[in-house]
């Protein structure tokens, strides 16, 4: 796809997902369900600061990875939170968003279809580096790949160490240093 098809892609998904929200106001406004409403406006309103602290991390294939994950019709729910929005200097984006990727797409390869399958993120970013939380409860339909790829060396700068897995829950950290400049 060309920038322009790309650009009119993603406002599609944009626009999906705002009509979606204004919706359920609606709706709950409908059946005069006014607490419900201040609470999907507060949903709303803290979403949209996480959003805000990942584009501003300065790791943008990394950050639109996160962002457009939802839209990718993965096999699972991508939900996560910025902790700490220190600028990530430095840090080499191509390779964060290429490793998010590929797990990503080996996750959606071996999860059980249909499940209740969902993936959270703490991203943790300091000077030094990122910190990546990474855990997802659903069903793993087959282990054995998935935990291949996390132990096997992706980058001189990655390491994933406190992995605990099972058929049905995975959870690991992922630090990423800033290169050395």
């Amino acid at each position: 796809m060309n920038k322009d098809e790309n650009t009119i892609e993603f406002l599609r998904h944009v626009r999906h997902d705002w009509l979606n929200k204004i919706q359920l106001i609606k709706g709950n406004l409908d059946l005069n369900k006014t607490e419900r409403v201040k609470e999907i406006i507060e949903e709303i309103i803290l979403e949209s600061k996480q959003e805000a602290k990942l584009s501003n991390l300065d790791v943008p294939l990394f950050a639109t990875k996160i962002l457009v994950s939802n839209w990718e019709h993965y096999h699972f729910q991508v939900e996560y939170e910025v902790v700490a929005d220190h600028k990530c200097q430095n840090l080499n984006d191509a390779i964060l968003a290429e490793w998010t990727s590929a797990f990503f797409q080996l996750l959606n390869n071996h999860v059980k279809l249909f499940a209740e399958n969902h993936l959270f993120l703490s991203i943790d970013s300091k000077a030094e580096g990122i910190r990546l939380f990474i855990d997802f409860s659903g069903i793993i339909e087959d282990t054995d790949p998935i935990a291949e790829f996390l132990h096997q060396p992706f980058s001189h700068q990655m390491t994933i160490d406190h992995i605990v897995f099972s058929e049905n829950e995975l959870v690991f950290d992922l630090w990423m240093e800033s290169e050395k400049v």
